[in-house]
């Protein structure tokens, strides 16, 4: 990926993150994203279906997209792993609390309330 697309992608509030079924059809679900030293961190229910298929399979994809998941610009071939070393996970819990402050903050409260925060799963990417 050239610096201009890096900036790009960077520049958004949403990435859309392709996961491959074991059909080989993609499934892309529009997400938030923090970026760090070339990596993306992402976070979903660790229940959810990208999760699963991260399971299965690293290979993923990404671009640049609005929250309704139109994508804006080219895909990227990438490799993404579920984070589990604690330190890891703070890291990349931090950084999107850093990215999207009271936004982030209120999702932890519905999350925390939900019981849903301590399910979490989270996700590197690197494209």
């Amino acid at each position: 990926m050239n610096t201009n697309e890096i900036e790009f992608l960077e520049g958004g509030s949403y990435i859309s993150f392709a996961t491959r079924k074991r059909s080989g059809e993609w499934v892309a679900t529009p997400v938030w994203f923090a970026a760090d030293r070339g990596n993306y961190y992402v976070f979903s229910a660790s229940a959810a279906g990208k999760v699963k298929r991260l399971r299965n399979s690293p290979r993923a994809r990404v671009a640049a997209c609005d929250a309704r998941g139109n994508v804006h610009g080219p895909w990227h071939e990438a490799q993404a792993r579920i984070v589990s070393a604690p330190d890891a996970i703070a890291r990349a819990n931090a950084l999107l609390l850093a990215k999207y402050g009271w936004q982030m903050r209120v999702l932890d409260l519905f999350s925390r309330l939900s019981g849903r925060y301590g399910k979490r799963a989270y996700i590197e990417i690197r494209a």
